[in-house]
């Protein structure tokens, strides 16, 4: 079902107001974001007009704008994403360990996105490497999947990774597939200890090296006699990583995977509502047994919290290591599935999707090929919508039409 009202349309209807406000300094990559979302298929970017060859009904369909905050424009990456993911599967157990930012850490994460971003990565990924490569423990070599969210459900600032880890890897001499016990991978207590000492001497060495930046509310950790403090405040905390239930097999990894691979901070479908300048949307509060609830913010507020999760330009939130690292991975992956007794078809690789009408109908259900209108027959491509000239962020939008909406 389309929903009643969008993120395009908060930014459209209270954008302007928010880039023009007092104050308002806004990086490159949140304008752009903001830009892209008000334009995404609209009359701003262009498209073209398909006819149904039943009843000649016309729709316009608008072109996406495919920034990656949108959305609206996952379906596609998602698709062809997950095509990919499947062929690197490999019939054992999943697991599914998350990584935490410290709390005392995540506003220095905020002005240093990028620094801290990266940090994570790299020290999740050692944690468990570290950890499964321990002979006292799995001793093999693992395959990490991380995925970046830096949201919580009420769309403040909550910087974590969520990593999906096969129940086992290669043993040092490649010669074995080890597995892990039955429901269980590395204990929790152990790796939140290596992380945290990882992360907070990462951290320690950035500030020495002169790669973070204060301001404003922070800029006191200038002085190294309070960043030290902060540090030592950050190591007398609790547990940062959660381990949760092993996943149900293969196919289970693959559902997971598609629903929070490409995930923006609050989808479409979170029953967004606008009156008076105010926006109200649902979200699980976690804190109270996962209770639905419900938020109302000033537009303007709503609009600042979304754009804190937009990432730097170029900056990549799905990253692989161990067997499954870019250099390695189709080597690795062979030998593994060899030492699984894998048939060689399923180590083909995945075909690039080229068009986002057949992998959208699969993810959803739903076709978009047939017209919305008679529900019989097929849409074509009849003629070419040039995009609006002198588009600019306060114009008025004419927006695409609901059948082409697969967020």
């Amino acid at each position: 079902m389309h929903p009643t009202l969008e993120v395009a349309d908060i930014f459209r209807q209270h954008g302007e107001a928010f880039r023009l406000a007092p104050g308002a300094a806004l990086l490159p990559e949140q304008r752009r974001a903001m830009r892209a979302i008000e334009a995404c298929r609209t009359a701003a970017l262009g498209g073209h007009v398909e006819a149904c060859d039943s009843g000649g009904h016309q729709v316009m369909a608008y072109t996406s704008c495919r920034n990656r905050q949108c959305p609206k424009c996952q379906a596609l990456a998602t698709a062809q994403w997950l095509a990919e993911r499947q062929a690197d599967l490999l019939p054992v157990d999943y697991f599914h360990v998350v990584f935490t930012v410290p709390a005392e850490i995540a506003p220095i994460a905020l002005q240093n996105k990028r620094v801290c971003y990266d940090m994570l990565f790299r020290t999740a990924a050692d944690t468990l490497l570290r950890i499964a490569a321990d002979p006292k423990h799995l001793g093999a070599e693992i395959g990490v999947l991380a995925v970046l969210h830096t949201w919580g459900q009420n769309l403040m600032h909550h910087p974590h990774l969520h990593c999906v880890v096969a129940g086992g890897g290669l043993s040092p001499d490649g010669t074995r597939f080890v597995t892990c016990r039955p429901g269980f991978f590395l204990p929790v207590r152990v790796l939140s200890r290596l992380f945290r000492r990882l992360f907070l001497e990462a951290l320690e060495r950035a500030f020495v090296h002169g790669e973070l930046v204060f301001h404003a509310s922070l800029v006191q950790l200038r002085d190294p006699c309070r960043f030290a403090a902060l540090l030592e405040k950050a190591r007398q905390m609790a547990a940062v990583v959660y381990a949760k239930a092993p996943f149900g097999g293969p196919s289970h990894v693959l559902n997971y995977l598609g629903r929070y691979a490409h995930r923006v901070a609050i989808s479409n479908h979170r029953r967004l509502k606008l009156e008076d300048s105010k926006v109200t949307f649902q979200w699980k509060d976690y804190r109270h047994g996962n209770r639905q609830s419900t938020m109302t913010l000033e537009a303007s507020e709503f609009i600042r919290r979304f754009l804190l999760h937009v990432l730097p330009k170029g900056f990549q939130r799905i990253r692989q290591y161990g067997f499954l690292s870019n250099r390695q991975r189709g080597e690795k992956l062979a030998h593994a599935r060899r030492l699984l007794g894998m048939p060689d078809e399923q180590a083909q690789p995945a075909e690039r999707v080229a068009d986002y009408q057949a992998p959208s109908e699969r993810l959803t259900g739903a076709s978009l090929t047939v017209c919305p209108v008679c529900r019989t027959g097929r849409l074509h491509r009849n003629s070419e919508l040039p995009p609006t000239d002198g588009w600019h962020p306060g114009a008025e939008l004419r927006p695409a039409t609901s059948h082409l909406d697969t967020s």
